[in-house]
């Protein structure tokens, strides 16, 4: 009996021993700095909650004195006593602030800039500051406030007419339709919190409010037709908002991209070339000779019809999920694998999504009874089965939805670091390397992942060249259907959503981009037999969505420094 107890002891502790280490596989190593990054970001988001007024300078103030702050924060801290991952997330978190803080200079300049045309901007951002300070109202001051205002709005059209306001470029106006359009959100919100609720408020300023709201929505047309050139019925005409080349120096520093944006644009076209070469050799086999374009015509003619879209989304989904749980390429959770979502895009939606968006919900493109036959036909076209090989598990897995479902349980605080570099870039990236791994197995699969490829090269050299002013949007179009051979309406969609500002100037250049960092990564750690694919992919996933350098330094063990400044040349083709 004596000797069993050691035995016993061994056992159990064994056991424990099995359910620590069990645990320890839920939990990544802990940062000192995640508390107080998400205690920034919760003060963020309440001064973005508070100062409602996005044109107000109180607002700009305050989010400065906040960067400031933890930017004093950070400087107190030694650097060389952190951890790998402290010094990691110290880095990331001085980045996003100095970031931050210059964007507040930028927007200012843009405010400035539209100043002339929009005169009453501090007007209604101090109302809505008021409100927010809870401030007392004088309803007949108020009043008289509004009614001048309404004047004032008027006025400001008069004077561009006559001349004795210069016309401002288009760009800049196009700038003005959205700010006169949150403006109005602002004061539309003002006006709520009293209307009704105040007797002698709605006694005074019930009829003045009114006529500012309809000079508002006046004025907004009127800059829109007049001096943009776009009507509300327009579905062609695009503007956008070129930043130019300092502007873009600074974004690529703070993504981390140690290229020029003509150094970027060049490697474009050196992988546009290679697609072509790959497109020639897949036109061969399908019996069209080097005339690549009459094998694309060919797989987009594929189509499935109406309401069998779903189904094939289906299959091409669990076909790319049985793919790489097959060759062991990375972790997928059975929660992940089996919890994803599928939707049908709105029309008004595919005007400037054409194909797929993702995540935990696939929306789906395809035609609804509304549309026009030729609307009808070019998205039926451009979403065939064989252009959708290559994007279902872009947007699903291991793409979007299995980044989503790990960013939301491994390291969530660094989501405040989130960029597309990361984001698009990793989906892209499984386009490749599925691509090497025999996953297009077919030449009709080939065309359609080349024409993917050939989209994203695409982007960087149209989106760059809009934004360096060496393209205009109509150009960028053309250039889409003449060299890669999008259908028009498509492309119309692809460069009104590049250009609409919901995404930052390198959005669409980081597809590519973030892709080719992480295959030469790949490159560098695993065909280097250093790591597994299972291993690097898992851990890639549960670093969160950063910077693809800071990624490197991570699986590198790169010594880091305070001052860090990105020096990666990823690119080696």
């Amino acid at each position: 009996m004596k000797r069993l107890v050691p035995i016993i002891i061994l056992l159990l502790s064994s056991a424990v021993l099995a359910q620590v280490n069990e645990l320890d596989s839920y939990n990544e190593s802990p940062s000192r700095l995640r508390g107080a990054i998400e205690k920034f970001r919760e003060d963020s988001d309440l001064l973005d909650r508070f100062y409602t007024a996005e044109t107000s300078p109180n607002r700009e103030a305050r989010y400065r004195k906040l960067y400031d702050e933890w930017l004093a924060m950070l400087a107190r801290q030694n650097f060389e006593k952190l951890s790998e991952a402290e010094q990691v997330d110290h880095i990331l978190f001085r980045n996003y602030l100095e970031h931050e803080n210059s964007e507040l200079e930028r927007i200012r300049g843009q405010y400035i800039e539209m100043a002339p045309i929009l005169p009453f901007m501090r007007t209604i951002s101090d109302l809505e500051d008021s409100r927010r300070k809870l401030e007392p109202i004088d309803p007949a001051k108020t009043a008289a406030l509004l009614n001048e205002l309404a004047k004032t709005i008027s006025k400001v059209q008069e004077d561009i007419e006559s001349g004795k306001i210069a016309r401002p470029k288009k760009t800049v106006a196009y700038r003005a339709v959205r700010t006169l359009y949150s403006l109005r959100q602002t004061l539309t919100g003002w006006n709520r919190f009293y209307a009704a609720y105040d007797p002698d408020y709605t006694w005074w300023c019930a009829a003045p409010f009114k006529a500012v709201e309809e000079g508002l929505i006046a004025y907004q047309n009127y800059v829109s037709e007049q001096l943009v050139g776009i009507r509300a019925d327009d579905r062609v005409t695009i503007i956008g908002d070129p930043i130019g080349r300092d502007a873009l120096i600074k974004e690529l520093d703070f993504e981390m991209i140690p290229y020029s944006p003509e150094e970027l644009i060049e490697i474009a076209n050196k992988e546009f070339a290679w697609c072509e070469a790959e497109m020639r050799k897949a036109s061969r086999e399908m019996g069209f000779g080097d005339d690549w374009k009459k094998a694309l015509e060919a797989v987009k003619q594929k189509y499935v019809p109406p309401g069998k879209q779903p189904e094939m989304i289906r299959d091409l989904a669990y076909q790319a999920i049985d793919f790489v749980e097959k060759n062991n390429l990375v972790t997928v959770p059975p929660v992940a694998r089996d919890g994803w979502r599928m939707e049908m895009m709105t029309p008004e939606r595919q005007l400037v999504a054409p194909f797929f968006l993702g995540g935990e919900t696939i929306l789906v493109s395809y035609p609804t009874n509304g549309m026009s036959h030729e609307q009808k036909m070019m998205s039926m076209r451009g979403n065939n089965p064989h252009f959708s090989h290559a994007t279902v598990h872009h947007e699903l897995i291991p793409g979007h939805h299995l980044q989503g479902y790990m960013n939301a349980r491994y390291r969530p605080y660094r989501r405040l670091f989130r960029t597309p570099f990361w984001g698009e870039g990793w989906a892209l990236y499984w386009e490749f390397l599925l691509w090497d791994k025999g996953f297009d197995s077919t030449p009709e699969d080939r065309v359609g992942a080349l024409f993917w490829r050939m989209h994203r090269c695409a982007r960087i050299i149209f989106s760059l060249s809009f934004h360096l002013e060496k393209m205009t949007p109509a150009e960028c179009v053309d250039f889409l259907v003449d060299r890669v051979g999008h259908e028009r309406d498509n492309a119309l969609a692809e460069v009104r959503r590049s250009f609409s500002g919901d995404y930052g100037p390198l959005y669409q250049i980081a597809y590519m981009m973030g892709g080719l960092q992480f295959y030469n990564l790949h490159h560098e750690l695993v065909d280097s037999k250093k790591m597994t694919d299972r291993e690097f992919h898992d851990t890639i996933l549960k670093e969160g969505p950063i910077p693809v350098e800071m990624v490197r330094a991570i699986l590198t063990n790169q010594k880091l420094s305070r001052e860090f400044k990105t020096n990666w040349r990823f690119y080696k083709k």
